[in-house]
This record gives structure tokens, C-alpha cells and sequence, in this order.
């Protein structure tokens, strides 16, 4: 009011005396004055109170009792801490104040009203927010009324109980520190709206993981990829019943965001509303109507109407009433609600303790080696969750939350040592442990409700006060020293207040501030009980980059500040980035190892998934890191989006020249025969294209993590981007100086630790993007030597895969080549080949068959080495061939030494076995046992890991050293050697035992009912596999048999009755395997084991067969 009365008389000067006009003699000057409580703990009720009052009495006509010092000192001097457990009564200028701290047993102090953050947001909104907190994204506030911001802000970490917020945290940021919003580091801030701008102006510098929340228009903004909070609907069922029995809705109430000035708020009727929204309410009407005549007009015309402004005293007594019963429902709501939250997490985590990982070093080197070490062993918990639960908990495990939170419960071992948090959090995990013990529902998704509310201690603190402190008194203070002005907050007199009193009841101590001072190192105590060296050696090891980072005072904001804060930023973000790889690696490179036989899986589809993401999340925010412009939501895509322009500008009307593509000298050279199909040209334009045709992807970010997908799964992100970074103009077009990008040394490492992935094998995009159209290029590469030209029939494939398999497709006869494009198959398993047996030469030899993936690149070699056609080899018209992913081999030095290929384990077999097509192999018993075995133990191994993480059964099945190939090998042995230019095969020798059965099951030779069953199972899988249309050839069938024996669990009972056929004793010799009693028991022992597992055959193996 002064203020604008003063500024409207300087304007009606003349300019030239304008700035001469304030004389110091005669007149005075208003400025703002802020008062600020700094209390060891947050009582935010209690400070409101107090604050109010004090507004209240410089406001009020009436002078307060005593002068405004004696408040101040009872606060500073006379005013303890209440003990754990306890309530405080103090008092205030017009009426008492009450604090009250809860026990050890109950959840940490929290005065804020959780109700009004509900009032805002809604229940689902605020659960949003909840899981993006927890998955420490960015979350940026925005609001008109700064107590909103501070309110939501402080709801919405208090709820993470047991777990602590560890990022950047300014609930109101201030204008001054707008840049703080380019940190490329989980944040979670508050932004002041003027009411004006609307959302889209609001000029963000990285959007693709931030959580926008608008607090005034009841608004939030996700994320893409966000995963839902485990029982999601039943969670807010429960928060929903709670809130409803305080008489709060669920979606939460319309607000209106005008900020039109509202002079009824000033109004003591209106205190109790006011308050729940933050406002300050105060009787103000009085002075303010007698300030302003429009208003004093106002009032006299309301009061002819019949209606009093003026409250007497016994209504103010009332509210005052309503106010502390209005509080006590606070903290009962606040009780209620938390419980239901902590109740979450004491599900979710009743059983972590068992998953700790204590270091066997002592506490020096493990804080030392801290960044190298697990502190959690994620995947056998993960393992033991229900599947709903694992899109969130993979992603929290990796938070520096949770991190911290288990450091925490390494260094406290017992529960003298352990902080509140955590002895609060491990009591109420026993109390649940111990309800389990007989009706576990552990490791289930059985939503369990909060029943542990305690609601009575907080009541009976509020009711019954434990302690009261001193009554403010007059000082000893000078003559005309704290003088009243009404409406004027006075200069308080510092000679009395720089010192406490030298005693009273709560000061029994040698300093005046001791308790206070006590506490303050207690309550950081409590954070973590160690020493200080140790406290501060933890804070800079475990806790991650944005905690570091501290913020610069508002004072000196000067360029070289922000350099330096940028600095840091970069240095994070490479310690970050080498971090991340070396965790992908590590992870990935164990799971290889168990691939090939060595050590234990770790790591599941999901928790690959989510180390991914975290990887794209940190490219994102690198890219956004120093943006002169943003454009679009990804910095990353929107970089790539410049790039093509530039390219395609340059690029030559004849062709794609220069546009990204790198030529044949540099192409990559594969091994086994590739040479029959030109190898993908690399381009990351080309890789573009590939991600905008995608109508799957919609939005700028989803296309970015498409794209580092693809460029991973091809091994080509470090060498993309390098080439992306290789244009500097446009670096420093797009980037400011400092940005991390234009760092020379730091762009270098962090591409060299993006260069690691290439030893491994991803397949992150094929395995996401399951309905994306792909084309595919086929070549069947036949033998030169022997059909060739002369072939004259129409030749076709079937490419099946892990997602789906293509149907017939017709291949010209001339070139033998053909590209598709059809929905994603997966990983490719089998191919299907024959041919109509048309024309004079219907007999083809096929070396092998290549199939490749031509947007990933992938190349798929399926060895054939036989005959197809009438009276030629077997007979076989068509033959299903079993391929394996072929392993590029390169003299490009961007290439590293990687891990051999994902397949069987190796054993013996390699070192005694090499087949060429035309050879087979005479093996003895010791080889064919160890290969029967093998082959088993390959099918065990997959049945033994996750079901999303299981490679290719068929491989297993038919692929080489396959269980098909050992059996073939337990046949062959000593069978009787055929007539010349004969050749005999095992069918043959299965076809003559059919027939005998059939005979001898008519003539009822074995009355073992047993028996009996096993010989009209064989005979009828026989009999269908022989009526089959297809022109499968008699290895074909044998295949199918093995297959069909495998998935009905019959093999083992065939052996036996093969062992004892008489036709077994005409057609091998006395040495044969099959006529060995002790090796065939010991074969059927070993494929006793299959019984157990639920074989899934693939259609195309047994195609046309209706069993």
C-alpha cells in the first residue's frame, strides 16, 4: 500500500526533479522486511503459529504485552526441543503454541498437511508423482502460490519412507537460479508460475525424463516408459477409503488459479480456511478498513444491510477451538495416509535383509572401493518377485535411493547403531515377517492392506502437554528501546538478544545454546552413525553426482561460478557414463559366460531392459547439457534430426554420397560364405529412415531410444555417434561452450566407453519392437560342382523365428535370392527349403541357406550339406535346416575382442568331432554317451532359466551336437555295413521294427499290459509320421520322431523296446551300443531327466502331423 502511494507520488514529478525528490529529514521510506525461523527440526505448524502472531501483533492497533524482543528471546533462548516421544507448550504473543515430536517407535516428524496435496493433485496423480520420485527422474513444480510447491514438494518426499530423496532439492527455485533447471541430474524443484505463461511457453532445457506437474491446473505430465507402481489400482483404492473417511475427494478439488487479490481472506472468519490453503489469516480488517475510505465506504454500506464484519471475542475463541481440532485431523490424516505408504514398502521389502550383501573387507577399504562394489544382490530378488512387480522394482533397484538406503544398513550392524529411519523401517519388517510365518504371502501379488495405524499416541500428545516452557518476560532493555509503531515491523535491539539468560530450567548446561546445539548433532547423527572423516568420506563416495553439486550463493552467480558448476556437471556425467557401461558390461558378459557353461545367470530380460533405459535417460541428458536452443523433446533425436538436414543438403543428386554411408573398402567382411549375399552398407542415415518409418514410435524421445537400440544391437552406437560429434560446426551451432559435447577429452572417453558394447551381443531392439514390418534378404547357396544350372524345379523357403515364421515363399530358380518384408520374426530358428520336384533334373544340393535382418543387420547361416530330390540321398523333397547367428569378423580396429557366439556349451565333442558333409564320423561309445549327455544337459540348462531369458529349444533339439544328432549317433553304431551302392538308414531299421510290433502285438507274444502301451505308442507316432504329406525324407522323419518321442516324454520307453527286438539283433552287431544292457539302461537313466520339463516343439518341426 506505502509503497505504491510513494511510487505514484515520484511519478508525478517533474523528470528532472523526479530523482532528487526523497529528503531523509522528512521523509520516510517503506522497504519489505522478511522474518525467517531456522529451527533444528521442521515444525512447520508450530513456526506458522508463531510467525503469524508476530504479524498479527506489529499489525494489530493494539500493542502486543510486552515489546517484540521478549518473543523473540523466549523462541531463541527459552523454547527446547520437546524429547522424543513428547509435547511442547510454549507461548506465543496472543495465545500458546504446541510442537509435539514423535517416538522412536513411530515415523519420523513430519508437520506438513499431506490433505492438501491430495486437495491438489488427486490420488492418481499423486501416485504418478510418487513413482517418478521414486525412480529418481526429474520433477520440476509449477504453481502460483509458493507454499503449494513447498507443500507438495515435502508430501511427496516424506512419503518415501524408509527411503531418502539423495538429488538436487529446491522446493522454490529462485528466479536468479533458473539455470539450475539445465543440470543434467535427477532433480526435483519448484517453479514459481506469474500466472500469465501457460505450459507451452515455458522454455524447458530437457524434457525427455521429466515429470512436469502443474499444481494450479490439477495437471502432470509422465514420461514415456514410466512403469506402474505395483497393485496400482488396489494402492489407491486404499489411499482413496482413507482420504474419503477425512472428508477429502479422491480426484481432489477444482481450483481456481485466478490471482486476483481477495480482500475476505483477510478476514478472522475465514482463519481456519485460509490456513489449509497456506495463507496467512489475520484480523487485518480493521486496520485496513480504516486505511483505505473506498473500503471503509464499502464496510459502512454492508453494515445497513444487517451483516457485521467485526467478530466478537468468543467467536475468535472458537476458531481458535477449530483450529487445534482442525490440526489434530491433520496429523491424523498424515498418520493414516504415510502408514498406508510405509505398509507398501514393508511389503514389497519384507524380506531384503536376506539380499544384503555385507562386504568381508573392513569399513575403510569398502568405502575406498565403494563405486566397484555390489551392495545388493538384485537379480535373486528380483527372481523371487511376482512378474507385475518386476517393470518398477528392476528400475528402483538401480536408483542411488536405494543405494543409499542399503549402505546405510551395512555400516549400522546392530540396533544400537541403526538410524530412526531404519529401526523403524526393520521393526515393522519383523512384526510382518513374523505374521507370515503360517500363511506366507511372500513372493506373491496378494495386495495387503495397512492394519498397524496408531493413531492414539498423537492425540494424547496434543491433549495432554508433557512440558511447558518459560512465559516471555520483559527484558532488560533501555529506555525507549523496543518502542511500538503500529503497522511497522521495529528494528529489533541486538544488544539484548545476542546473549541467552545465564539460567533456567531447561539450561542446566555450561552453554547457553547447548540442547540446541546437542540436538542439531544428534539429529545428523541419525543420518549415519560415524565418525565426522567417515561421515564425509560416505557422502562423497556413495552418493551420486547431483548431491555434490553444491548450490553457489545467490550473490555470486558470476559466469566463472556457472563454469564451474557446469564442470562438475560434465565430470559427473562421464563417472556416470563409465559406470553404467561397466554395469551393462559386467551383467551382460556374466550372462555370456553362462551361455558357455560357466557360473550362474544374472541378469533377466528386464533388469537388461532397465539398464538400457537408464543408458538412454543418461544420453539424453548429456545431449541436453549446454543447449543454446531447445527444439523438440529429445535433445538427442532433435541433434540427429540437424545432422540428416545438413547431409541431405550436401549430398549429390546421383546418389547418397556423402550422406553417412560408409564404402565397400570399409564394409564390414564376414566368414562362411557371405561373400553370396553384399554386406549392409553402415550408415546412420540409413538407420534414421529405418527408425521414422516406424509408425509404431509417435514421439521424438521414443524415436531416440529406438535409435540407440538399433545402434546397439548393430554395434555401431560408439562409431555413430562419433561420427554425429566428427560435424563441429553444428556442435557449436546447437551447444554453448561449456556443454559436455564440446569437452574434447571427456566426448573421447565417454565414446570409448560406449565402444565396450561391441563385445557383447544385445538384441534390444529386435526383442522390444515385436510388430514392426522388417525386410529380409534370403540366399540359397547350392553346390556348384554337382547340380548347378541343370536344376529344373521351383524351389521355397519358410523363415521361422522366436515371434513367427513367414509362410511359403516361391524363389526364382535363376538367382536363388529373394527379399521380403513381413512383421518381426525374433531371433530366426529354422528354415523350411524344398522344391515341387518338377521338370528332367529335379536333385539339388544345398550347401547352406543365409537369411539377414536388413534393418538390424543380423545374418543367420542354416547348413545343409545335402540332396534334395527323389532317389537321391534320402529321398527327401523338403528339409527343415536349423541356423545359428553368424558372427561378423572384422580388421576394423572399432571393433574389440569379444565373446564367441550364444550357443551350447562346448564340450568334449569339439576336440574329437570335425564333419565335413561328405564324412561321417565313426565315434565310440565313451563319445556318443558324453554327446547323449551333453545334448540333455543343454535341454535341462534351458529349462532352468527364466522362461523370457530361454534361447532357441530347436537348436537344442536339432541343431548341431543336438539331442536329434546324438540319438542318430547311438543308431549308427554298429550297424551291419549295407550291400554295395546301397544305402540303408535308421528309419529303415524303425519301419522293420513297426512291422514286427504290429505282429507281434497282434499275436499277443508279451502279455505286460506296460509293454503293450509302449508298442501302440510307437507304432502310432510311426504310422502318422509316415502318412504325412510331406515329402520329408527319412532323416526328416527320424528328426520328427525324436522330436514328437522328446515332447510326449516317450523316448526313454522306445530305447528299451528297441533294445529288445529281435530286429535289432539282425540288422547291428554284436559290439553296438543298443545291444550293450548296461550302456542302454544308462542312455534311458539319462533321458529319464526330460520327464520333468514341458517340451514346446516349434510348428514348422512337425508340420502335417496330427498328434
Amino acid at each position: 500500500m506505502h509503497t505504491t502511494a510513494l511510487y505514484d507520488s515520484i511519478q508525478s514529478f517533474p523528470k528532472q526533479n523526479r530523482f532528487n525528490s526523497y529528503d531523509i529529514s522528512r521523509d520516510t521510506l517503506f522497504v519489505s522486511k522478511c522474518i525467517c525461523l531456522i529451527t533444528p527440526m521442521a515444525f512447520a505448524q508450530a513456526c506458522r503459529k508463531v510467525l503469524e502472531q508476530l504479524y498479527q501483533a506489529v499489525s494489530s492497533p493494539q500493542p502486543p504485552p510486552l515489546p517484540l524482543e521478549s518473543y523473540v528471546f523466549n523462541i531463541l533462548y527459552e523454547v527446547p526441543l520437546p524429547p522424543s516421544g513428547r509435547s511442547l507448550k510454549f507461548s506465543g504473543v496472543y495465545g500458546p503454541v504446541v510442537c509435539q515430536r514423535p517416538s522412536t517407535c513411530e515415523l519420523p516428524l513430519f508437520d506438513f498437511a499431506i490433505g492438501e496435496m491430495f486437495e491438489l493433485l488427486g490420488v492418481e496423480n499423486v501416485l504418478q508423482l510418487f513413482t517418478c520420485a521414486l525412480l529418481e527422474m526429474q520433477i520440476l513444480l509449477y504453481s502460483q502460490h509458493y507454499q503449494r510447491l513447498m507443500s507438495v514438494a515435502e508430501s511427496i518426499t516424506a512419503l518415501m519412507f524408509p527411503f531418502q530423496w539423495q538429488h538436487v532439492y529446491v522446493p522454490i527455485l529462485p528466479a536468479s537460479l533458473l539455470h539450475f533447471l539445465d543440470a543434467p541430474v535427477p532433480y526435483l524443484m519448484g517453479l514459481h508460475s506469474n500466472g500469465q505463461d501457460d505450459r507451452t511457453k515455458l522454455e524447458l532445457p530437457q524434457e525427455a525424463n521429466l515429470c512436469f506437474v502443474d499444481i494450479d491446473n490439477h495437471f502432470i505430465e509422465l514420461p514415456e516408459e514410466l512403469p506402474q507402481f505395483p497393485n496400482k489400482l488396489e494402492f489407491i483404492q486404499e489411499i482413496s477409503e482413507v482420504l474419503m473417511s477425512f472428508g477429502i475427494s479422491p480426484e481432489g478439488r477444482p481450483h481456481s488459479s485466478d490471482s486476483q487479490p481477495q480482500y475476505r481472506s483477510f478476514r478472522s472468519v475465514d482463519m481456519v480456511t485460509d490456513k489449509r490453503n497456506g495463507n496467512l489469516a489475520s484480523p487485518l480488517n480493521s486496520y485496513l478498513l480504516r486505511e483505505n475510505e473506498t473500503i471503509a465506504r464499502l464496510q459502512a454500506l454492508v453494515k445497513r444491510t444487517g451483516v457485521s464484519l467485526e467478530k466478537d471475542a468468543s467467536g475468535i475463541r472458537d476458531a481458535r477451538a477449530q483450529c487445534d481440532e482442525e490440526e489434530l485431523k491433520m496429523h491424523q490424516l498424515n498418520i493414516h495416509v504415510r502408514e498406508v505408504f510405509a505398509n507398501r514398502f514393508t511389503q514389497m521389502f519384507a524380506d531384503y535383509e536376506v539380499f544384503v550383501i555385507q562386504p568381508s573387507q573392513d569399513k575403510e577399504s569398502w568405502f575406498t572401493n565403494r563405486d566397484q562394489m555390489q551392495n545388493f544382490d538384485k537379480a535373486s530378488f528380483l527372481s523371487d518377485q511376482p512378474e507385475p512387480y518386476l517393470p518398477f522394482l528392476s528400475r528402483f533397484l538401480e536408483t542411488q535411493m536405494f543405494a543409499s538406503f542399503i549402505d546405510i544398513k551395512i555400516l549400522c550392524h546392530d540396533d544400537e547403531e541403526k538410524e530412526h529411519t531404519l529401526r523403524v523401517f526393520d521393526s515393522r519388517v519383523d512384526k510382518i515377517r513374523m505374521l507370515n510365518v503360517r500363511t506366507p504371502t511372500l513372493r506373491t501379488s496378494m495386495y495387503q492392506k495397512c492394519t498397524n495405524i496408531e493413531e492414539a499416541a498423537i492425540e494424547m500428545r496434543v491433549h495432554k502437554i508433557d512440558h511447558t516452557a518459560l512465559h516471555p518476560h520483559l527484558l532488560d532493555m533501555k529506555i525507549g528501546q523496543g518502542r511500538y509503531e503500529q503497522g511497522f515491523f521495529p528494528r529489533l535491539q541486538s544488544d539484548v538478544l545476542s546473549t541467552g539468560p545465564t539460567s533456567n530450567k531447561w539450561t542446566k548446561r555450561s552453554a547457553p545454546a547447548q540442547w540446541r546445539r546437542r540436538d542439531r548433532q544428534k539429529q545428523h547423527a541419525e543420518h549415519l552413525y560415524l565418525d565426522n572423516d567417515q561421515r564425509e568420506k560416505y557422502i562423497q563416495e556413495a552418493r551420486n553426482l547431483g548431491t555434490t553439486i553444491r548450490q553457489p550463493k545467490l550473490s555470486n552467480l558470476s559466469p566463472s561460478v556457472i563454469a564451474q558448476t557446469n564442470w562438475k556437471f560434465v565430470e559427473g556425467l562421464l563417472k556416470e557414463c563409465r559406470n553404467k557401461t561397466k554395469r551393462m558390461l559386467v551383467e551382460k558378459m556374466g550372462r555370456e559366460a553362462v551361455e558357455l557353461g560357466h557360473g550362474e545367470v544374472s541378469i533377466t530380460g528386464v533388469e537388461e531392459n532397465t539398464l538400457i533405459a537408464s543408458l538412454c535417460d543418461l544420453l539424453e541428458r548429456i545431449w541436453s547439457h549446454g543447449l543454446q536452443v531447445k527444439q523438440g523433446k529429445s535433445a538427442l533425436w532433435s541433434h540427429l534430426l540437424h545432422y540428416q538436414e545438413s547431409k541431405e543438403k550436401s549430398a549429390t543428386p546421383g546418389g547418397l554420397g556423402p550422406s553417412g554411408l560408409i564404402h565397400d573398402t570399409e564394409r564390414r567382411k564376414s566368414d562362411g560364405g557371405v561373400s553370396a549375399m553384399p554386406p549392409l552398407k553402415i550408415s546412420l542415415i540409413q538407420d534414421m529412415r529405418h527408425i521414422q518409418n516406424m509408425g509404431e514410435i509417435k514421439t521424438d524421445v521414443g524415436k531416440a531410444r529406438a535409435w540407440v537400440r538399433l545402434s546397439m544391437e548393430k554395434k555401431l552406437l560408439s562409431r555413430h555417434l562419433k561420427q554425429l560429434l566428427s560435424e563441429h560446426e553444428l556442435s557449436k551451432k546447437l551447444y554453448k561452450r561449456y556443454a559436455f559435447l564440446r569437452c574434447d577429452d571427456e566426448k573421447e572417453q565417454f565414446l570409448y566407453h560406449l565402444l565396450s558394447f561391441n563385445a557383447v551381443d544385445y538384441f534390444c531392439f529386435t526383442n522390444v519392437f515385436t510388430t514392426i514390418m522388417i525386410p529380409y534378404h534370403v540366399v540359397v547357396v547350392s553346390s556348384k560342382k554337382l547340380s548347378g544350372s541343370m536344376f529344373t524345379a521351383n524351389p521355397w523357403v519358410c523363415v521361422s523365428g522366436e515371434l513367427a515364421e513367414t509362410g511359403v515363399l516361391q524363389i526364382p530358380r535363376n538367382t536363388l535370392e529373394i527379399t521380403f518384408e513381413c512383421q518381426n520374426l525374433g531371433k530366426l530358428t529354422t528354415v523350411q527349403m524344398g522344391h515341387d520336384n518338377s521338370g528332367l533334373y529335379a536333385k539339388w544340393l544345398v550347401e547352406w541357406v543365409l537369411v539377414r535382418n536388413e534393418i538390424t543387420g543380423h545374418t543367420y547361416k542354416f547348413p545343409c550339406g545335402r540332396w534334395l530330390g527323389k532317389g537321391v540321398d534320402d529321398g527327401s523333397l523338403e528339409r527343415i535346416l536349423v541356423g545359428e547367428l553368424m558372427t561378423p569378423s572384422t580388421e576394423n580396429d572399432d571393433r574389440l575382442c569379444r565373446t564367441p557366439p550364444m550357443q551350447q556349451s562346448p564340450g568334449m565333442m569339439r576336440r574329437f568331432v570335425t564333419i565335413s558333409p561328405n564324412s561321417k564320423p565313426k565315434l565310440n561309445t565313451g563319445q556318443i554317451q558324453e554327446g547323449v549327455g551333453e545334448a540333455i544337459n543343454g535341454i535341462v540348462k534351458h529349462f532352468h532359466k527364466p522362461e523370457k531369458e530361454r534361447g532357441s529349444l530347436t537348436l537344442l533339439l536339432c541343431g548341431e551336437y543336438g539331442l536329434v544328432w546324438a540319438l542318430e549317433q547311438v543308431f549308427q553304431h554298429g550297424f551291419k555295413s549295407p550291400r554295395l551302392f546301397k544305402n540303408i538308414f535308421i528309419w529303415d531299421f524303425l519301419e522293420k521294427s513297426q512291422v514286427y510290433f504290429e505282429s507281434a502285438e497282434q499275436r499277443e507274444v508279451n502279455p505286460d499290459e506296460n509293454w503293450q502301451s509302449r508298442v501302440r505308442h510307437f507304432c502310432r507316432f510311426m504310422r502318422a509320421i509316415n502318412s504325412t504329406p510331406r515329402n520329408i525324407g527319412k532323416d526328416g522323419k527320424f528328426q520328427m520322431l525324436v522330436c514328437l518321442g522328446a515332447r510326449d516324454h516317450l523316448l526313454h520307453h522306445w530305447i528299451a523296446l528297441l533294445a529288445d527286438c529281435p530286429i535289432t539283433a539282425q540288422m547291428y552287431e554284436d559290439t553296438a551300443l543298443i545291444k550293450d544292457r548296461t550302456l542302454v539302461n544308462s542312455l534311458i537313466r539319462v533321458l529319464q531327466t526330460l520327464q520333468e520339463f514341458n517340451i514346446t516343439l516349434e510348428a514348422s518341426l512337425i508340420k502335417g502331423v496330427g498328434i
